[in-house]
């Protein structure tokens, strides 16, 4: 059942309404001392020791290499345009770019979910693209975070999991899915259309048989993508993940499919397809509460339909807003006027997935799918 017109944003507290102060929880002076690494105590909510209840599975990480973490950004096109928007999405200015871009945004992060209804947010890391055969495309990416950096951060955090990315036509990609694993990855993401991988190629079947002995989820990227350059569109069809299902690996169809514009092709119908016949297909709602991403209503009420078949994600740093929700008759007014109020976009969204009628599960469940490590199960 789609909320009725008059359901609101629950009311937050003034310490959720907030504007968070980097300064009072140490950002200025780790920055200030060059330090790329987090200290153990930055921001900690002791109430969150333990394991995970609520998680959102999708927050980007970036970083620009300062701090010697490997990260780079280089946005390439027209996507340089959206780079300021996305900053300022999480209370940073454009001048962050030429400073330790990598500590400044991580601390970020942190101070956004310890000052959110959530225990937890999986980081993701992000490969470059490669051929089928493993050939790296150079030239072709706008950014790079290594696996290293995202599990090194969720070794430090207890708010942060590590998503770690991987192509697998890699030389080395089953060697670093060991390693991953061994280090507590918690699942595995990809943008098949920006990094040029098919799941259906039988030469990825050892990799997609070990994530599935491991129980480790692959998150994938489906349907329109307009932040990142695109190399391969076709492989934003849902169904670049059957031979995967097929073989037993728990998949996450990020954005279940749906378009990202007015003119790229919306796979929603696929993925509820899918859904129907795969019980080891899930999808996130990531992204269904920024501008570009078309939400309607036949697409809600499916989802609302399958309770802890759809995850929860933020899609953060992308901006969080519910003008398109109001203006098809999903949220109200007072809902969408309660969630402007919320300075923090992790809380923001969370506030406004309940709005659009998302049920606890939806936020709980992924502590049941995900592969924890041994010390938070």
């Amino acid at each position: 059942m789609i909320p009725p017109r008059s359901a609101a944003v629950p009311t937050p507290s003034s310490q959720e309404t907030a504007e968070p102060n980097p300064a009072a929880n140490g950002v200025a002076d780790i920055v200030a001392a060059g330090q790329t690494r987090l200290p153990g105590n930055f921001g900690m909510n002791n109430q969150r020791a333990g394991r995970p209840t609520k998680i959102d599975l999708h927050v980007h990480v970036v970083g620009n290499g300062a701090g010697g973490t490997g990260c780079w950004y280089r946005p390439r096109g027209w996507t340089r345009w959206v780079e300021p928007w996305l900053l300022r999405s999480v209370g940073l200015g454009r001048n962050t770019l030429t400073g330790d871009l990598d500590a400044i945004y991580a601390a970020k992060l942190r101070d956004l979910v310890a000052g959110s209804s959530l225990d937890a947010a999986v980081l993701l890391a992000q490969d470059e693209p490669h051929t089928a055969n493993g050939e790296g495309l150079a030239d072709v990416a706008s950014f790079f975070v290594p696996n290293s950096y995202v599990l090194q951060l969720a070794e430090t955090h207890a708010e942060f999991l590590a998503g770690i990315s991987i192509h697998p036509g890699r030389p080395d990609a089953l060697e670093e899915l060991e390693r991953g694993l061994a280090r507590g990855a918690v699942l595995l993401k990809c943008l098949p259309n920006c990094q040029n991988i098919d799941w259906n190629d039988r030469r990825y079947t050892p990799f997609l048989e070990r994530m599935a002995a491991a129980g480790l989820p692959l998150l994938a990227h489906t349907g329109g993508e307009h932040t990142l350059p695109v190399i391969a569109p076709t492989l934003a069809d849902p169904r670049v993940l059957t031979r995967a299902l097929e073989i037993g690996v728990t998949c996450i169809a990020a954005h279940c499919g749906t378009s990202s514009g007015l003119f790229d092709r919306d796979y929603f119908e696929v993925f509820a397809d899918m859904l129907a016949r795969h019980p080891n297909l899930y999808g996130d709602n990531s992204a269904f509460c920024v501008p570009n991403r078309r939400l309607r209503r036949r697409v809600l009420e499916t989802c609302l339909a399958h309770p802890g078949r759809i995850l929860h994600g933020s899609d953060v740093p992308v901006p969080v807003m519910g003008h398109e929700a109001l203006a098809r008759g999903l949220i109200s007014r007072k809902a969408l006027g309660d969630s402007r109020r919320i300075a923090n976009p992790i809380e923001r969204d969370y506030r406004l997935k309940q709005a659009l009628g998302f049920p606890p599960e939806s936020f709980t469940r992924a502590a049941e799918l995900l592969r924890l490590p041994a010390r938070l199960r």
